[in-house]
């Protein structure tokens, strides 16, 4: 082979090498654009409250001190590390600060993805599976724990996949991947979980002789992910605290990212399941058991819980890699001088560009556009009321509660569901919602409440309109005020109903 022709391979082998970064530069430019819709769930005032009260004192929480119906209640924060990044990141820039940080998570985790696949099925189809994974994911990409933690999963779930397909047990030095992952958040419990199955296709495919062995050596990898996912300031309390949000029953139903799956209209979700079942049927795709348990948990997963549909879309093709790239082969660059120094240096360059023209983007859109919290979620003036009128005790909205957190309001219930349990949300939801409108006064009675904070176009306004000993003070688009009529409301003066 000509020197000429080699330093072409090398250049080709290493450039294909900038193809993830390529894909993760427009996964990050892409949701950075769409940086405010990251901002639409409440958690993320209180998320970050936890971290910046992480920062303040140097010590890690175990009670609840946000509430007035749970404080003191044992409570751990099982997203700490996560949080404080957020916290920090906020400090820094404002909202801007956790957008960029969602949307680097995002970018790497599709770059590590699309790296993941190149192995086994060649860019062009990596690439084609990482955009669509990003849009099954796009209805979650938030400013959550759940994000940072995404490219820890894709990258995890890849050292296990590639393990079995080479039929040998991951190394011991990935185990601080499922360290940070467990301090990221408590979706480490599914690492944990997949390390079974997929310890069982290494096994079937692996020599006979040598079958006893290799399971051995999955079996002590996964005690030592079991030791390296207490690795926390929690220790072993965070497999506790990651899994009770799982005893919460009926409630999960209610709380939008634990609601099954919904078919009543068309989703990208559904058409990515049938288009699954019509590759399999059209190519006659075939699966070892362990594959096929996979997928089929994988896709239990996400149609029991619409959260779990990133899971679904980042890790069924890195089960698939291997068949895929069985049945399409992609093209080998061969030849010596694959590794010569002047591809390196391509490489280097490239990477140089892309992450400086990133920067350089992200600086200029900063520039001209401040990122914002979705309006929805953020009663301003109603708690501004609630402040001058010095509300102690507010039976506050599911959704308000992060808010009212990050203004040092104590709030009735917020986003922790497993902090205040199953039957406790649920009597609160089934009183406001209409559905048990009989348990609204007895909780307003039980927990000595002195005002209420609602969301405008649900019935729990409407019944308290109703409601003997019960005055409405301001309403607007977002919130509605309720206080006790009592003649204490009219003695500090009367505030008339608002429409913004």
């Amino acid at each position: 082979m000509s020197l000429s022709l080699a330093n072409s391979i090398a250049v080709q082998s290493h450039a294909r090498a900038l193809v993830p970064l390529c894909v993760g530069a427009g996964a990050y430019l892409f949701f950075l654009y769409l940086g405010d819709t990251l901002l639409q769930d409440s958690d993320s005032f209180w998320q970050i409250k936890i971290g910046q009260w992480i920062l303040d004192h140097r010590a890690m929480p175990t009670t609840d001190f946000y509430s007035f119906t749970r404080t003191g209640a044992p409570w751990i924060s099982t997203s700490w590390l996560s949080q404080v990044a957020f916290a920090f990141s906020h400090a820094q820039l404002d909202w801007a600060g956790p957008v960029i940080l969602t949307a680097v998570a995002v970018a790497l985790a599709a770059a590590i993805f699309v790296h993941l696949l190149d192995a086994q099925i060649g860019a062009p189809r990596a690439v084609l599976f990482g955009m669509l994974a990003l849009l099954l994911s796009i209805h979650h990409v938030l400013a959550r724990p759940h994000i940072l933690a995404l490219p820890v999963m894709v990258a995890w779930v890849g050292v296990l996949m590639t393990a079995a397909d080479r039929k040998r047990a991951p190394s011991w030095t990935w185990l601080p991947l499922m360290a940070l992952w467990a301090n990221l958040h408590g979706g480490f419990v599914l690492g944990l979980a997949l390390i079974g199955p997929i310890s069982l296709e290494a096994v079937e495919h692996a020599e006979k002789g040598r079958r006893l062995a290799l399971f051995m050596r999955w079996v002590l990898f996964g005690i030592g992910a079991l030791i390296a996912s207490c690795c926390t300031p929690y220790g072993w309390r965070t497999l506790q605290g990651a899994t009770n949000i799982l005893s919460l029953g009926e409630l999960l139903s209610l709380i939008f990212e634990w609601m099954p799956a919904n078919f009543a209209t068309f989703t990208s979700f559904e058409g990515a399941l049938l288009a699954l079942i019509a590759f399999g049927y059209y190519r006659g795709l075939v699966l070892s058991a362990p594959r096929i348990f996979l997928i089929l948990f994988l896709t239990w997963s996400a149609l029991t819980h619409v959260r779990s549909i990133e899971a679904f879309a980042f890790l069924v093709p890195l089960v698939l890699a291997k068949p895929l790239g069985e049945m399409f082969p992609r093209p080998a660059l061969e030849g010596a001088g694959a590794d010569r120094w002047p591809a390196r240096y391509v490489t280097a360059a490239g990477a140089l560009m892309i992450v400086a023209a990133s920067w350089t983007s992200t600086s200029l859109y900063l520039g001209h556009h401040r990122f914002s919290f979705t309006m929805t979620q953020t009663p301003v003036a109603a708690v501004d009321l609630l402040e001058q009128r010095k509300s102690q005790r507010i039976f506050n909205a599911y959704q308000f509660g992060g808010y009212l957190i990050s203004r040092d309001v104590p709030v009735f219930v917020d986003g922790r569901a497993e902090l205040y349990g199953e039957k406790f949300v649920m009597d609160f939801f089934k009183a406001t919602e209409g559905k048990k409108p009989e348990l609204l006064p007895r909780l307003l009675d039980e927990y000595k409440i002195d005002a209420t904070l609602l969301v405008a176009d649900a019935p729990g306004p409407q019944i308290l309109d109703q409601l003997k000993g019960w005055k409405r003070i301001y309403a607007d688009d977002i919130a509605v005020i309720h206080m006790r009529d009592d003649g204490q409301s009219a003695a500090g003066g009367s505030t008339p109903a608002a429409s913004n």
